[in-house]
């Protein structure tokens, strides 16, 4: 049902434009002023698309090199019973998307083949992947990867049409507050025990063998005869000499200031990741084979973001000369439907959950919402480093009943989104309330 009836993210996003547009026209703004506004907006984002492409990228490069493979193996011998595996899983997954989204989603679904892979355990294929796809649901907003707050922290990357509303929001006042720190505690708690309990019992148990999952690995095979070419692919000196380049600028990059400071800077949180992934691949030959596999991962991002450029662009246009948009008219809404920070908290918390039904992307749709719901955290005197947070704690619980980001995850357990929503549906449907009341509560901290 849901595969011949819900339409390709895409399709949603240009809705959106189309739905936005047509808004701000009946709002009062000319057709001209609309289509000059998203013409001249859909490259603002260029820099942050390429950029968070590249955090994808990085963390796939970073999970499929021979170290990580390694480390994986030694990793899936901890659990000593399939359920304690399936919770192992889950909290993996959400630890790795505290770094890199996309490092959580590829090292915990090669993770859960290999411990399928083990004979001495009975593993419910099926509830480990969706283990796996935690840090996708509900980890990674929290953590270093979460765009929106990449994005407020850089000021290179905020539309001018948004700086004027926020200003830059350092990781101070989002992902590094202890508000934070104590919400990715609850998370993790909830999630373990959620995998805990719908592990499915003996009888309905399920493992990758009754599937008809081949769980069997194939070595790519190195020919004997290279060419000169082949053997400098193959050889690491120029792998050593790159990291060597690169890890002095790193150096003098975090010895000059503030660490955080500078880790708050996609530019660098990049760099450091794809030189890292460089150096575990060691040979230039399997880093750019592993780069080619990570690309077709990012195709929905660079596809999809500036048309959410051009979107709050469009948000922006002024109807008349007192420079009224569109904006402040949903801003208004939401002040009318709170009372105060609080109340506020939980109007953001199920709008955004909503929204993301229909646009899986968290850097695009906080550049959708971010003008009308920053201005109302300003006119409500709601903190706006913790409205940040409340987008992103609630934001990808819909990821758990949207496949859009599973379908990398199920390309490698050789699995259908039917076979893991029943159980990421579960996560959802008892994370949701946690999310709204522990948002709310917690900007009562900041007043």
């Amino acid at each position: 049902m849901t595969s011949r009836w819900y339409p390709d993210a895409y399709v949603f996003a240009l809705g959106v434009v189309v739905l936005v547009a047509i808004a701000a026209m009946l709002h009062g703004a000319s057709p001209l002023a609309v289509s000059i506004a998203f013409g001249n907006g859909f490259w603002s984002l260029a820099p942050f698309t390429l950029q968070m492409a590249y955090v994808a990228i990085g963390g796939f490069v970073v999970a499929t090199s021979l170290p990580a493979a390694k480390l994986m193996r030694r990793v899936a011998r901890q659990p000593s019973s399939g359920r304690s595996a399936i919770v192992w899983v889950g909290l993996i997954s959400i630890g790795l998307s505290l770094v890199n989204w996309g490092l959580s989603l590829i090292f915990s679904g090669l993770l859960v083949r290999e411990l399928a892979r083990r004979s001495d355990i009975r593993l419910d294929y099926r509830a480990a992947g969706a283990a796996a796809y935690l840090g996708l649901g509900c980890g990674f907003t929290l953590g270093l990867s979460s765009s929106a707050a990449q994005l407020q922290a850089n000021a290179a990357s905020i539309p001018a049409s948004l700086m004027s509303i926020t200003g830059v929001i350092g990781f101070s006042q989002t992902i590094f507050t202890w508000q934070n720190g104590l919400t990715i505690a609850v998370v993790a708690a909830v999630s373990a025990a959620v995998c805990y309990l719908t592990a499915p019992c003996p009888g309905n148990l399920r493992t990758a063998s009754d599937l008809g999952i081949d769980l069997s690995t194939i070595e790519p095979a190195i020919a004997k005869d290279r060419h000169p070419a082949d053997r400098l692919a193959d050889s690491p000196l120029l792998t050593l000499l790159v990291v060597a380049l690169g890890a002095g600028w790193i150096v003098d990059r975090f010895a000059s200031g503030n660490p955080i400071q500078h880790l708050s800077g996609l530019e660098t949180y990049n760099f450091v990741f794809l030189l890292f992934g460089i150096l575990l691949h060691w040979r230039p030959s399997n880093l750019a084979q592993a780069f080619a596999k990570a690309v077709p991962s990012v195709s929905g991002v660079l596809l999809q973001f500036p048309f959410y450029a051009g979107i709050a662009a469009i948000l922006t246009v002024p109807r008349n000369a007192a420079g009224h948009t569109l904006s402040d008219s949903i801003a208004s809404l939401f002040i009318g439907a709170s009372s105060g920070p609080v109340s506020f908290s939980v109007v953001v918390g199920v709008y955004s959950a909503f929204l993301g039904l229909f646009i899986p992307s968290a850097g695009g749709k906080w550049i959708i919402e971010a003008p009308y719901v920053a201005t109302a955290a300003n006119a409500l005197g709601a903190h706006l480093g913790w409205t940040v947070m409340i987008y992103n704690i609630t934001e990808t619980l819909p990821n758990f009943v949207n496949p859009f980001w599973m379908l990398p995850l199920l390309g490698i357990l050789g699995l259908r989104a039917k076979d893991l929503v029943g159980y990421t549906a579960a996560q959802f449907v008892v994370h949701f309330p946690i999310a709204l009341v522990l948002g709310a509560v917690l900007m009562t901290t900041f007043n």
